[in-house]
């Protein structure tokens, strides 16, 4: 499982995936079918992400039983992006 924070026009969403990769073409595609056709990701470790969302966390990975499936953790852009520093994010993944 990946996790990362998804950076959108409308604010960051933080994402958990069966997708290999956040750079998979996939991936892109399906969050383009949701309307997210440009972004700049960041990994982030699953480990951190269960820290601190817990139980969510749980509820949400044990959605995710299917392979290359994806789901919201949180999309509240605050929350997001204050609960993570930038030294917990992975290299930049952009998509045009």
């Amino acid at each position: 499982m990946k996790a990362g924070i998804v950076f959108t026009g409308t604010g960051p969403i933080l994402i958990l995936t069966s997708y290999a990769s956040l750079s998979d073409p996939n991936l892109a595609a399906k969050l383009a079918r949701k309307g997210v056709m440009k972004f700049i990701a960041h990994e982030l470790d699953p480990a951190l992400v269960k820290a601190r969302y817990g139980k969510q966390f749980e509820a949400i990975s044990d959605e995710l039983k299917r392979a290359d499936d994806m789901r919201v953790l949180d999309y509240n852009g605050h929350n997001v992006f204050y609960n993570f520093a930038f030294e917990e994010m992975g290299p930049a993944i952009y998509r045009q």
